[in-house]
C-alpha cells in the first residue's frame, strides 16, 4: 500500500531544493525521453497491459517480497524510509511507493510493477553505501517511478517474452534479437536518466560519484580516486583501434546498464550542463504540460543527441563513421590506420622512419 507524503514528515534532513510539479522530461536522457513521450501518446496502451497483469509475474513478485523481505517503514529500516519520503518530497511524487530490503549480498536496486511501482534494494547495497550515497540511489529509483519506467519496462519485457515464444517462425530469432537489442539500448539510457534523478534528490555530485565507484570497486574508497576513475571512462572511449571498438559493442549488447565508469562520466557532464543548472534555478518542464509534449520534437532531440555523440566521440569506430559521412578521400587508408594503428610510408612498408632512423607508430 502506498502512502501520501506529508510536508512535515518529508522535510529533508538538510536544506535541499524541491521541485514542485517537476516533469520527468526535465532529467530524462533524450533517447529515453523520446520513447516515453511516444508511449504516453498511445492512449490506453498501458491500460490494456495493466488488465493483462494477471499473465505477468508481478502479483507473485509482490507476494514474494511481502513474505520474504523486509518492508521499509517507520519501524523497519527507518533511515531508508526517511530517505524514500525525502526523495518523493524533493521530486514531488504524489505517492510514496512501497520499498523492500531483500537479503542478497550482491549490491542492487530496482523499481518494478505495472499497477503501482515498488522499490527493492538488497542488503549488499545497504551495507556498501553511506547515507548520502544511498540517498542518491533511492532518488535514482524514485526517478524510475516518476518516469513510468516500471510500467513501460514491464510492458516491453512482456512483449519480448511474447516474441520469444514465436521465435520458431522463419527469421523469428532475428526479429527477437532486434527487439531485445533495442530494448536494452533504451534500458541503458533510462539508467542514465535515473542517475540524473538521483543527483536532483541528493544534490551532492561527490556522493553520486562515490556510490558509482563503490559499485565498481567495493567499499575501499581510501584506495580510489574520482578523477582517476573518470579518466578510465575517457581511456575506455578513446583507446584502442577498430577491433577494440567492436569488442566494446559486443561487451555492451547483453547489458541492461551502462558501464559504471561511463555512468559516472555522463552524470558529471550533465551536472556541469546548463540543463542541470536551469533545473536547480527552478526552470523546468511541469508535469501538467506532459500531455502537450511533442513526439516529433522529442525524436529530433534524440536524433540530435546521437548525431552529436558521433561528432564528438573519440572512439576509433565513430571517427571512421565521421570520415565516411564526410566523404573522406582516402577511405582505404583511414580504415587501415584505424584497424592496424599504422599507415604505409612512401615505400609501401608500414611505419614511419624518424630522422634518427627509429620507427614511430602511426595513430
Amino acid at each position: 500500500m502506498t502512502e501520501s507524503p506529508g510536508s512535515d514528515a518529508n522535510t529533508p534532513s538538510r536544506n535541499r531544493k524541491r521541485f514542485p510539479g517537476i516533469s520527468s522530461r526535465s532529467y530524462e536522457h533524450p533517447a529515453d525521453r523520446s520513447a516515453l513521450v511516444a508511449l504516453r501518446k498511445l492512449s490506453g496502451f498501458d491500460t490494456v497491459f495493466k488488465t493483462l497483469s494477471g499473465l505477468l509475474p508481478e502479483r507473485s513478485l509482490r507476494l514474494l517480497f511481502l513474505s520474504d523481505s523486509v518492508r521499509v517503514s517507520d519501524q523497519q529500516f527507518a533511515h531508508l524510509h526517511a530517505m524514500l519520503r525525502d526523495a518523493c518530497y524533493v521530486l514531488d511524487l504524489e505517492k510514496v511507493p512501497p520499498m523492500y530490503v531483500n537479503q542478497d549480498p550482491q549490491p542492487n536496486a530496482m523499481c518494478i510493477g505495472l499497477d503501482e511501482p515498488i522499490i527493492v534494494v538488497t542488503t549488499g547495497l545497504v551495507e556498501l553505501l553511506d547515507e548520502e550515497e544511498m540517498r542518491a540511489v533511492v532518488g535514482h529509483e524514485v526517478g524510475h517511478a516518476l518516469s513510468g519506467h516500471a510500467v513501460y519496462r514491464t510492458i516491453l519485457l512482456f512483449l519480448t517474452n511474447l516474441a520469444t515464444k514465436v521465435a520458431w517462425i522463419p527469421l523469428g530469432n532475428v526479429a527477437v534479437m532486434a527487439i531485445v537489442t533495442a530494448l536494452r539500448e533504451w534500458f541503458r539510457k533510462s539508467e542514465l536518466s535515473a542517475d540524473r534523478a538521483g543527483l536532483l534528490v541528493g544534490q551532492d555530485l561527490q556522493a553520486s560519484m562515490r556510490g558509482l565507484m563503490k559499485l565498481a570497486g567495493g567499499n575501499h574508497l581510501h584506495e580510489m580516486n574520482v578523477d582517476a576513475f573518470l579518466k578510465q571512462a575517457e581511456e575506455y572511449e578513446s583507446g584502442g583501434d577498430l577491433r577494440d571498438s567492436v569488442l566494446k559493442i559486443l561487451n555492451l549488447l547483453p547489458r541492461s546498464h551502462p558501464f559504471t565508469t561511463v555512468r559516472a562520466a555522463e552524470l558529471k557532464k550533465w551536472a556541469e550542463s546548463r540543463d542541470y543548472q536551469r533545473i536547480m534555478d527552478g526552470h523546468y518542464p511541469r508535469r501538467d504540460e506532459d500531455k502537450d509534449a511533442s513526439v516529433s520534437d522529442s525524436f529530433k532531440d534524440s536524433a540530435a543527441h546521437y548525431a552529436d555523440s558521433v561528432r564528438t566521440s573519440k572512439d576509433p569506430l565513430m571517427g571512421l563513421v565521421r570520415d565516411i559521412a564526410g566523404g573522406a578521400g582516402d577511405l582505404g587508408g583511414k580504415l587501415r590506420d584505424t584497424v592496424f594503428g599504422t599507415r604505409p610510408n612512401g615505400n609501401g612498408t608500414n611505419g614511419a622512419s624518424g630522422s634518427d632512423g627509429s620507427e614511430s607508430a602511426g595513430k
